[in-house]
């Protein structure tokens, strides 16, 4: 027991003189020669600037057109069936009076949906371009994309109209309010 007490107490000992060797490097420095100093001038060289210092200008790349999403809008139209032509004409029958107002309360029918759904559009599109307008200016100049695809969709409603596609300016008045509404929130 008194052999461990005696190392015990001597390795702390020990790894404190180890370190202390360490830490205190090495007495002899290494020197260096200075070197010789110079004897002949050597003449300093001044580059001139230039009058006109060109400013860098970035270079320039040709990028592709921006998407509009007029593109997207277009409804696909269905292609009208060729018209087969009869060689012999089919014969005339004069329609009796019940047939005839038949015939004409079909086609009236179809014809008064058509003229509400064209005044709808036609209202819609007014309300769109009144809202569009009382946008703030600087909404409207924070939204800039936003704005120009809602007027996109408005232009286009308005042709749609125009052309006799009811459904088609509802369609795309309604894509044009969405995207209001969405503005104004």
């Amino acid at each position: 027991m008194i052999c461990e007490n005696n190392i015990t107490r001597k390795v702390p000992a020990l790894v404190c003189a180890g370190l202390m060797l360490g830490l205190c490097g090495c007495r002899h420095h290494v020197r260096v020669s200075p070197l010789p100093p110079v004897l002949t001038p050597v003449p300093l060289v001044e580059v001139p600037r230039p009058a006109d210092a060109p400013m860098l200008t970035p270079p320039h790349i040709k990028m592709p057109p921006m998407p509009v999403a007029a593109a997207a809008a277009r409804l696909p139209r269905e292609r009208r069936r060729p018209v087969v032509k009869d060689e012999a004409p089919p014969p005339v029958v004069s329609p009796t009076p019940a047939q005839e107002a038949a015939t004409i309360g079909s086609l009236t029918a179809g014809g008064t949906g058509s003229s509400q759904t064209r005044q709808d559009a036609a209202n819609l599109i007014a309300s769109n371009e009144r809202r569009l307008n009382g946008l703030s200016a600087q909404k409207a100049e924070q939204q800039k994309d936003e704005v120009n695809t809602v007027k996109n969709f408005e232009k286009q409603a308005q042709d749609a109209l125009g052309s006799g596609d009811a459904e088609g300016a509802m369609t795309l008045a309604t894509k044009a309010k969405l995207l209001l509404d969405d503005l104004e929130k």
